[in-house]
């Protein structure tokens, strides 16, 4: 079971990982019912892009390696991890950031293209 964002871009907030909340990170208007609800426009960008920035300083050297990990795997636990050779500990202490990153590249994008983006996230 998890919790889905839907509107001008989907996926869905990693469970356990990330919370529902964590598209204010960069900034954009929230609003909540049962739902947290976001919208960013141009104006947001130059929020968006300093928080992809603090992402990647966070990130470091792990945002290369948590890329390829998920090329090569669809599932995973800590024996997985440990198993293409990361300390499990180091390796899931960073998964909040990625899925943070990840997030908030596909907003930056929509918002490039579209010039603005709204989507809900479940509570």
């Amino acid at each position: 079971m998890g919790r889905y964002y839907t509107g001008d871009i989907e996926g869905k907030v990693w469970f356990g990982i990330q919370s529902s909340y964590d598209a204010g990170f960069f900034g954009g208007i929230e609003c909540e019912p049962s739902y947290v609800s976001y919208e960013f426009t141009e104006y947001d960008l130059p929020t968006i892009k300093d928080g992809l920035k603090k992402c990647k300083e966070e990130l470091g050297d792990w945002l290369p390696k948590i890329d390829k990990f998920f090329k090569e795997v669809n599932a995973y636990n800590n024996q997985v991890i440990e198993q293409h050779g990361y300390n499990a500990k180091e390796f899931n202490e960073k998964l909040e950031w990625y899925a943070r990153y990840e997030l908030g590249q596909k907003i930056y994008k929509y918002v490039k293209k579209y010039g603005d983006c709204n989507f809900e996230v479940e509570l």
